[in-house]
C-alpha cells in the first residue's frame, strides 16, 4: 500500500518523475480499449498533467484498495479511485486493478488495468 500511496501522492503533486519512480518498467496500462506500454522512465506525455487539469481535475483519491491476491513478488490490487475538481466536485470514480511486482529490491506499479480514460 506505501507503494500506491506515493502514486497518488505524485499523481496529485504532478511530479512526473517521482509518479514514474513508483512505476516498473516496462509499464502497461490498459484503458479505454487501449494497451499502452512505457518501455522506461521518460516516456509519458510532457503535458499529461495539463491535459488532465484541462479536463477540470484537479486531484485524486483512492475510495478502496484490496489485496485479491499475492506472492512473493507479485500481487494484484482491486482499487477504485476519484477525480475532483477543485471544488469538491465528482469528475468520475473508476475501478481499477494495479498489479505490483518486486523487482530489483522494491516494490513498483507493472501494470494497471482501469476503466478510467
Amino acid at each position: 500500500m506505501k507503494t500506491l500511496d506515493q502514486f497518488m501522492a505524485a499523481w496529485n503533486a504532478r511530479d512526473l518523475a517521482a509518479y514514474e519512480k513508483t512505476f516498473h518498467f516496462p509499464h502497461f496500462r490498459l484503458a479505454s480499449g487501449n494497451m499502452r506500454v512505457l518501455e522506461r522512465p521518460g516516456l509519458q506525455a510532457a503535458d499529461l498533467f495539463q491535459r488532465m487539469t484541462s479536463r477540470g481535475w484537479h486531484h485524486s483519491k483512492w475510495d478502496h484498495r484490496k489485496i485479491v491476491h499475492a506472492t512473493k513478488d507479485k500481487i494484484h490490487v482491486d482499487t477504485k479511485f476519484t477525480r475532483y475538481r477543485a471544488d469538491g466536485s465528482v469528475i468520475g470514480s473508476y475501478e481499477s486493478l494495479y498489479i505490483l511486482t518486486f523487482e530489483g529490491g522494491r516494490w513498483g506499479v507493472k501494470m494497471r488495468s482501469s476503466f478510467a480514460e
